[in-house]
């Protein structure tokens, strides 16, 4: 793996990690790369300096801290991190996340009540969007009210 610094047109600098140079250069190539802050696809490597280790450092570090074999008892849980998303991916949540703000009502957390009135012909038919518990969402199943779970992708996720 390679990590890149990375900087968009707009100047949010960034890191990208790829599984080798080539790997970069074609994602940039074929547009895949965006800025996760702002989504421009006009991406380029930022100046960066190498982190190098000399052997002597190296032998020294591994002396100083061995590598257990098995962790301790005692020690908690190793924390996951999220799996990180590619850029294109993130970038076409947002462009889903824009164009359903932008072309439904946002009903918040009287989604499933507002959805089973529609269904019932209660209220106009129209695209709608918003919040639901379980139950809610397990009502709306047993009604057979049509919905769809959209990743909501803030702006600001990378």
């Amino acid at each position: 793996m390679i990590c890149y610094r990375l900087c968009c047109g707009n100047g949010h600098a960034f890191e990208g990690w790829y599984k080798d140079s080539a790997t970069f250069v074609t994602l940039r190539r074929e547009g895949l790369l965006s800025c996760p802050e702002c989504g421009t696809a006009a991406v380029e490597q930022a100046p960066m300096a190498p982190a190098i280790i000399g052997r002597g450092r190296a032998r020294a570090r591994q002396e100083e801290e061995p590598a257990p074999d098995v962790a301790p008892a005692s020690a908690p849980p190793a924390r996951q991190k999220p799996p990180v998303l590619p850029d294109a991916v993130l970038s076409a949540l947002r462009e889903v996340r824009r164009t359903v703000e932008n072309s439904c009502e946002n009903m918040g957390k009287d989604f499933a009540d507002e959805a089973l009135r529609i269904h019932y012909g209660e209220a106009p038919e129209r695209g709608i969007y918003g919040e639901m518990s379980e139950a809610q969402r397990e009502e709306l199943e047993d009604e057979g009210v049509t919905f769809q779970n959209i990743p909501w992708v803030r702006d600001t996720d990378s």
